[in-house]
């Protein structure tokens, strides 16, 4: 992270708080409406979906990282948060990891959304600096 400093950790760490949030939500939802196949689908579409969403909007206004860092980071906070949280103490069970389509899938779109959307992002922003008129 460029010119470390906690705020920016936090700040990051709260983008992937909401992304992982959106994909939780997604879960809990299908689950409530449907049966797990249609869920796990449901999911592994949005996943992408939200976080190069959250992705803009991080780069937009923060850029702290760059897009890989920010794809590990991204990806990191998801996986942690779902080994922790949801498989340890939500489910009390590692069965999750087991499925392709329920976390591994999810996890790889994930990291290629926010990395792309990173290049995008940052590629935009170096050509309107670039193609802006010098002072």
């Amino acid at each position: 992270m460029r010119n470390s400093s906690p705020r920016k950790t936090w700040i990051l760490l709260a983008h992937a708080f909401v992304g992982w949030a959106l994909c939780f939500a997604t879960i809990g939802i299908g689950l409530a409406v449907t049966t797990l196949q249609p869920t796990l689908i449901a999911h592994a579409i949005g996943a992408p979906i939200y976080f190069s969403s959250v992705s803009m909007v991080y780069f937009t206004r923060f850029a702290y990282t760059t897009p890989l860092q920010t794809a590990l980071a991204f990806t990191g906070f998801v996986v942690v948060v779902d080994f922790f949280l949801v498989a340890i103490v939500i489910l009390r069970s590692l069965e999750m990891f087991v499925s392709p389509l329920g976390t591994w899938v999810p996890f790889a779109l994930i990291f290629t959304a926010t990395w792309l959307t990173g290049l995008f992002m940052t590629r935009q922003a170096t050509k309107q600096t670039l193609a802006a008129p010098k002072a």
